[in-house]
């Protein structure tokens, strides 16, 4: 599979299939900082992601409001 990895971008590839918790591990990424993305649809915690697949992993971005 290809990894598309955010800051700094870079271009992995696992062979798979493949967990996301397993993925993420071997990347040492913690699950609660990151979004997968597969075909442009946010990718679950507990699916399969195979051989085949593209995968971009993006960072968390939190904000705040602006009202006051």
């Amino acid at each position: 599979m290809k990894v598309l990895l955010r800051n700094p971008s870079r271009e992995l590839a696992f062979n798979g299939p493949m967990s996301v918790v397993k993925l993420l591990a071997k990347l040492n990424l913690n699950r609660e900082s990151v979004l997968l993305i597969r075909d442009g649809t946010l990718v679950p915690g507990d699916a399969l992601l195979a051989d085949d697949d593209t995968v971009e992993i993006r960072p968390v971005i939190s904000g705040g409001s602006s009202e006051q």
